[in-house]
């Protein structure tokens, strides 16, 4: 355990990042199976609808810095793929 107030303190905030961070990955990945199992299941309108909103999410998680833009950018790549591949 922590020995110093400063390092106490630290703790405790990297904990409230840490929660955060989990329930902002968990609303991405959320909103991505979603998104996965419309298209999966050949609902493609409403996954296109879905689109734009699932984007944003990953958008705003990578800006907040949970995930890293890399791995945001494939995500979204994957996910347009995806779409496409569906329509035919």
């Amino acid at each position: 355990m922590a020995n110093h107030e400063s390092a106490v303190k630290k703790h405790k905030q990297d904990e409230k990042k840490r929660m955060v961070n989990r329930i902002n990955r968990s609303k991405m990945k959320n909103k991505i199976k979603t998104l996965k199992r419309k298209i999966s299941g050949g609902e493609r309108e409403e996954a296109i609808k879905l689109l734009p909103g699932t984007l944003s999410i990953i958008d705003t998680t990578m800006r907040k810095g949970t995930i890293h833009k890399n791995t945001g950018s494939r995500y979204k790549s994957r996910l347009h793929a995806l779409i496409k591949s569906s329509e035919k």
